[in-house]
C-alpha cells in the first residue's frame, strides 16, 4: 500500500508531505484545485515521462518521493532480477532536473525508467476516466476473464511458444524463399563449382606453376648458363676444382705447423667438399634440364585457367577461389538437400502448432467456465448500482489463427434496458453507467486477485443520489482487503471514507500554491455540507453532512 507521498517543487506545489494508512481514503477539493497535480506528481513516481515545464521553480530539481509497504505482493523476485535491494517498505525516487534530465530511484538504487514503470504497476493501480473508456476494448476485456479465471500462468507459457513458433515459422518461410531462389541459382552455381574444381586449386599453386613456367620457357638460356658453370667448376687446367685441389695439397702441408694453420687447412677442405657439392648439381642439372614444349603447354593452360577465374571472380590470390569454392559447394549442397530442411522444419513447426492448441485449449475451456459467474456478479452489483435491468452477453468462440493472447475471439456485449438489444460497450453505455461498469468490474477482481493499491479518479462521474452512495459503499467494502483512494466530487461517496483529505489552494506572498491536508471530523462535515450547498453552510447542509458521515 501507499504509506506517504513527498513532492517538491512540481507545477503548484512547493513542498507536499502526505502519510497513508490502509482502508477507504477520499480526495476532496474544488475544481483546479490540484488534484490533476497530485495525481501528475503520482504518475511521475510511477515512471511516466517527465516534462520541464511541470518544474515550478525552474533552478531547482523537481524531486517526487513515495513510500510503499509491500510486504503482500510477492515481488522479492523482481528487485533480485533488477539487482536492487528488497526492503518491505520501498521508497521509490524520481528527480527532474533543470537541465531536463531524469533520474530514478529504488531503495536509493538508481534504476532505468522501464523497471521503475514495471515496478509501478505492481503497486498501484491509477484508475483515470480515460481508463474506463478501455471496458470497450477487447484487450481489456479479455484482461479480466483472465484475471478472473487465473490464466497468468498458461498465458505465460502460450506467449513463450507463441514467439518461439513464429520465429520457426519465419525461418521455414525464409527456406521456402530460399528453395525458389535457389532453383534458379543451382544450375549456374554448379556449373561455377564445377569450373572451380577442374582447376589445380591449392595454396601456393599459382606461384608454383609461375616458377615452373619461367624455368620451360627459358630452358635454352637455363642450359647455356648450367654448362658454362659446368665448364668454370671442372676444367682439367684452369678450372676451380682443379685450382681448389691444389689449394688444398698446400694447405695441408701447412697444418702441421701450428693450429692456425690446421684452422686454415680446414676452411680450405670445407670449400673444396662444398665446391665439389655445387659441381655435381650443375651436371645433375646439366643432365635433367631439356625443353619440353608439350609440357610448357600444359603450364601455361593451368596458369591461364587459374589467372581467368581469378578475373572472373575478381579476386587476387588462389586462396580466395578456394574460399569461393567451399562456398559453393555449400550452397549447391543446401539447395540439393534444402527439401529435407524443409520437411524437418514442418514437422518441428507441426509439434508447437500442437503445443499451442492445447494451451489455447485450456485457457479457453478456463475462461468459459468463469464466464457465467462473471456475468452474475456484475449483474447483481449492477443491480445495486441502480441499474436492475443491466445484461450482459459474454461468449467465447474459437479464432481461425493463434492471438496475442490464446486462439479465442471474444463477445462481450451489454444491455442496460430491458427490451433493448446488445451492443459494444461503448456504443450503448453511457458515461455514468461505464463507469459503474468499471467499478463493478474492480469489485469483482479484487476478489479474484491481489489487486495493488487502487486509486479511482472521479469514477462516480455520471452519478448522483443513492447511485452515488451505493458506489461508495461498495469502495468501502472493497477496502477491508486492499488500499483503496478515490477522488470524488459527490459528498456521498466523500462521507464513505475511512480517511479524507482535502487538496486546497492558498495565496503565499502573492504566489498560489497547492496544499493538501487530512480532515478532522468537524472539518469533514464543513467539508461535506460545502459539497451539499455551496460556500454559505445552512443549518440543513450541516446536518445532512453529519447525518452522512453517521
Amino acid at each position: 500500500m501507499l504509506v506517504s507521498l513527498s513532492i517538491k517543487n512540481y507545477a503548484l506545489i512547493d513542498h507536499l508531505n502526505v502519510s497513508f494508512t490502509n482502508g477507504f481514503t477520499v480526495i476532496t477539493g474544488e475544481t483546479g484545485a490540484g488534484k490533476s497535480i497530485l495525481l501528475g506528481g503520482l504518475a511521475l513516481v510511477l515512471g511516466k515521462r517527465a516534462d520541464l515545464s511541470s518544474l515550478r521553480d525552474k533552478e531547482k530539481k523537481c524531486v517526487i518521493e513515495a513510500e510503499f509497504s509491500i510486504s503482500k505482493y510477492n515481488l522479492k523476485s523482481f528487485f533480485n532480477e533488477n539487482d536492487v535491494d528488497y526492503e518491505e517498505n520501498t521508497i521509490i525516487r524520481r528527480e527532474i532536473l533543470p537541465s531536463g534530465k531524469s533520474r530514478a530511484f529504488i531503495n536509493d538504487s538508481p534504476v532505468r525508467l522501464a523497471t521503475l514503470t514495471a515496478l509501478g504497476d505492481s503497486l498501484i493501480d491509477v484508475h483515470s476516466q480515460n481508463q474506463t473508456l478501455q471496458l470497450g476494448d477487447n484487450a481489456y476485456q479479455f484482461k479480466v476473464i483472465d484475471g478472473l479465471a487465473s490464466n497468468a500462468d498458461l498465458l505465460a507459457t502460450y506467449e513463450k511458444n507463441l514467439r518461439l513458433f513464429k520465429k520457426e515459422t519465419k525461418a521455414l518461410e525464409l527456406l521456402q524463399q530460399e528453395k525458389q531462389e535457389g532453383i534458379k541459382e543451382h544450375d549456374y552455381n554448379t556449373f561455377l563449382l564445377s569450373e572451380l574444381e577442374s582447376a589445380p586449386l591449392k595454396e601456393g599453386i599459382l606461384e608454383e606453376l609461375e616458377e615452373q613456367y619461367e624455368q620451360l620457357n627459358n630452358v635454352e638460356n637455363i642450359m647455356e648458363h648450367l654448362s658454362k658453370g659446368h665448364q668454370l667448376i671442372s676444367d682439367e687446367q684452369v678450372g676451380i676444382l682443379t685450382l681448389l685441389a691444389e689449394l688444398k695439397q698446400a694447405s695441408s702441408k701447412l697444418a702441421g705447423f701450428g693450429a692456425q694453420f690446421t684452422s686454415l687447412n680446414d676452411r680450405v677442405q670445407s670449400v673444396f667438399i662444398e665446391v665439389d657439392d655445387i659441381f655435381e648439381e650443375f651436371e645433375s642439372l646439366e643432365n635433367n634440364v631439356e625443353a619440353n614444349p608439350k609440357l610448357l603447354e600444359e603450364v601455361n593452360a593451368k596458369l591461364q585457367l587459374l589467372y581467368d577465374l581469378q578475373k572472373k571472380h575478381g579476386v587476387l590470390e588462389v586462396k580466395e577461389l578456394l574460399q569461393i569454392k567451399e562456398d559453393l559447394a555449400q550452397k549447391v549442397d543446401a539447395t540439393e538437400n534444402i527439401d529435407a530442411t524443409i520437411q524437418a522444419k514442418e514437422a518441428e513447426i507441426a509439434a508447437q502448432k500442437k503445443a499451442l492448441n492445447t494451451i489455447c485449449t485450456k485457457i479457453s475451456k478456463q475462461r468459459k467456465a468463469i464466464i457465467p459467474e462473471l456475468k452474475q456478479q456484475l449483474e447483481s452489483i449492477l443491480a445495486s448500482l441502480g441499474m436492475p435491468s443491466a445484461e450482459f452477453k459474454i461468449e467465447i468462440n474459437e479464432a481461425p489463427s493463434f492471438m496475442y493472447n490464446g486462439k479465442d475471439e471474444l463477445v462481450f456485449q451489454f444491455s442496460a434496458n430491458k427490451g433493448s438489444s446488445f451492443g459494444e460497450l461503448k456504443k450503448v453505455a453511457s458515461g455514468g453507467e461505464l463507469s459503474r461498469i468499471m467499478l463493478a468490474i474492480k469489485a469483482v477482481l479484487a476478489k479474484y486477485e491481489d489487486l495493488p493499491t487502487l486509486m479511482f479518479d472521479e469514477i462516480d462521474t455520471g452519478v448522483s443520489g443513492e447511485i452515488s452512495n451505493r458506489m461508495g459503499v461498495i469502495m468501502q467494502e472493497m477496502s477491508s482487503s486492499m488500499q483503496i483512494f478515490s477522488i470524488t466530487h459527490l459528498p456521498q461517496v466523500a462521507s464513505k471514507g475511512n480517511h479524507h483529505y482535502k487538496v486546497y489552494k492558498e495565496d503565499k506572498n502573492n504566489v498560489t500554491h497547492t496544499q493538501m491536508k487530512q480532515l478532522t471530523t468537524e472539518e469533514r462535515v464543513v467539508e461535506l455540507a460545502e459539497m451539499l450547498g455551496g460556500k454559505d453552510l445552512s443549518d440543513s447542509a450541516i446536518a445532512h453532512a453529519r447525518q452522512l458521515l453517521n
